[in-house]
């Protein structure tokens, strides 16, 4: 858990990239679920705000 006024722009990062990497693979495999999902948490990342859980736990579960 983040604490209060701690920069989280490393976890925001982190969850950008792993959504870029499940985009680029759900993508090949036609998964049009999860490539919506990993656009919306991309766009936002970008915007600089939190990406929805629902659509996090798309992404995480990809691999999982």
């Amino acid at each position: 858990m983040a604490l209060l006024g701690q920069d989280q722009s490393g976890q925001e990062s982190a969850s950008g990239e792993t959504a870029w990497a499940v985009l680029e693979a759900a993508n090949e495999l036609g998964d049009t679920m999860t490539v919506d999902a990993c656009r919306r948490v991309i766009d936002a990342n970008l915007r600089g705000e939190a990406p929805a859980t629902s659509d996090m736990a798309v992404v995480v579960a990809f691999f999982g």
